[in-house]
């Protein structure tokens, strides 16, 4: 039974599907979408693929060459940058912006609202009259979140930073910085390639093993002395 389900998955079609996708898009756009998504928003970017039963509703602005994987909901108010991936499982809520080269690995939760309540509850509606309530998230540059983190709302993660699997973030992360734990807090300094940076006897200055970008830490922030092998 198992090899006959196979063998009709494989010869199942592939094209995208016409109902899917709102005419002005699909004309416009190189994207891919599995023919079991929904994807109702304007602007998807050239070379993006959306896989199985994803829904991006509408509102939505997601840039090119990104990867949206299987399972994923993509709320009304999301901006996500060029060559994102999302990988399956995330459901990702208004106020929520990611931007260029993010990762976000499977089952991340991401939150908009700091003191959440049923809109349809009596005493809490007139908050939920306005957009007030909400508490944008921001997921900058490069950011690497690991799979089953918690992200809270209203927190920034800067440009380059790490988040540990199944770290719950409370507050903004630092350029480059590698978080862990629960709640998350600091434990290293990451390249922008991705791999841990280790540092000299002065605890100021680390070079990359992997890229040779240089760094040194002033203030408590990381930043970049030389250029490695390729542009920041």
């Amino acid at each position: 039974m198992i090899r006959e389900i196979v063998e009709r998955e494989d010869v199942l079609p592939r094209a995208p599907v016409d109902v899917a996708w709102p005419s002005t898009v699909r004309e416009a756009s190189g994207a891919y979408v599995h023919p079991t998504a929904l994807v109702e928003a304007e602007r998807i970017g050239t070379g993006t693929r959306v896989w199985a039963f994803t829904h991006v509703s509408s509102g939505v602005v997601i840039g090119d060459n990104c990867n949206i994987g299987s399972h994923c909901y993509v709320e009304a108010g999301v901006s996500i940058g060029d060559s994102v991936t999302v990988k399956n499982g995330n459901f990702i809520w208004a106020g929520v912006t990611i931007r260029d080269g993010a990762f976000v690995g499977p089952q991340v939760v991401f939150t908009n609202d700091l003191h959440p309540r049923s809109p349809r509850l009596a005493q809490a509606s007139p908050r939920y009259s306005s957009d007030e309530w909400l508490s944008p998230t921001l997921v900058e540059e490069g950011v690497s979140i690991g799979g089953g983190a918690v992200i809270l709302a209203g927190v920034t993660l800067n440009r380059f930073c790490m988040v540990a699997a199944g770290a719950v973030v409370t507050k903004s992360v630092p350029a480059h910085a590698l978080v862990m734990g629960v709640p998350a807090s600091m434990a290293g300094w990451v390249c922008s390639c991705g791999t841990r940076l280790k540092f000299e006897g002065d605890g100021k200055n680390a070079s990359c093993e992997q890229c040779f970008r240089e760094f040194e830490s002033l203030g408590g922030e990381l930043r970049q002395r030389g250029a490695g092998i390729q542009t920041l």
